[in-house]
């Protein structure tokens, strides 16, 4: 299924062909938000090779995010983006709907 209330920047879509060229096979990167970090809520980021049955798929330039409908409902209106700069190069995810953040920049609080 896919899905419009998330979207997958241009830079993360360019990240993900260049990962599964490195991989020698298309891969997808798997975006949940779990109970924790200091902030109440954190990202969790993982490469697969496959979605799962209830996965909702964002895709950008043939490149795709997979989300569980659970975490949707935190990530709604939000960007899944990759940005490399001084501090380092990772996915980040944008969302609106975060009302703090910690300086990690992985956990935030609704």
């Amino acid at each position: 299924m896919t899905t419009t209330d998330l979207t997958l920047s241009p830079a993360a879509a360019k990240r993900l062909h260049a990962l599964g060229a490195a991989e020698g096979r298309p891969v997808m990167l798997r975006v949940a938000v779990e109970g924790g970090g200091c902030s109440g809520f954190q990202y969790q980021f993982d490469l697969v090779d496959e979605a799962q049955p209830d996965d909702l798929r964002v895709e950008r330039d043939g490149a795709a995010a997979l989300v569980d409908e659970m975490s949707l409902v935190l990530l709604k209106g939000s960007e899944i983006d990759y940005v490399d700069e001084l501090a380092g190069a990772e996915f980040k995810v944008r969302n609106p709907n975060a009302k703090s953040s910690c300086g990690c920049g992985v956990s935030f609080s609704i």
